[in-house]
């Protein structure tokens, strides 16, 4: 299973998150994010045009080890980045990153890309 992860601000919109995932370059099975950020209406936009799954994780889920790391992620959520650590919950036990975060030309989004075995 192929999972992109991702990270926005609360202003972002769906096409800042396609723009970071198009960066990414891959066709991913779903789409993840924070619990606190899955309901967000970008998110649910670019999901539902792709037709992917959304999968929101706890806070806990989140402590992944990531390959980058954002001094604003790392404040706002005890991560190096939420992308990847989105991307690396979801994709399961023994994930790995396919590609690390991607920005977003406005910098509202991340994408993350990661591959693995879901639950």
């Amino acid at each position: 299973m192929i999972v992109a992860g991702f990270g926005f601000r609360a202003g972002a919109s769906a096409q800042s998150l396609a723009d970071a995932l198009a960066l990414s370059g891959a066709a991913p099975d779903a789409l993840a994010t924070a619990e606190d950020k899955a309901a967000h209406p970008a998110f649910r936009a670019l999901a539902h045009a792709l037709n992917l799954p959304v999968r929101a994780l706890p806070a806990a889920a989140l402590d992944q080890p990531t390959a980058t790391h954002s001094a604003a992620s790392l404040a706002a959520r005890s991560t190096g980045s939420l992308a990847e650590a989105a991307a690396l919950a979801a994709a399961g036990p023994g994930a790995r990153l396919l590609a690390p975060r991607q920005i977003s030309p406005d910098r509202m989004a991340t994408c993350a890309i990661a591959t693995g075995d879901p639950e």
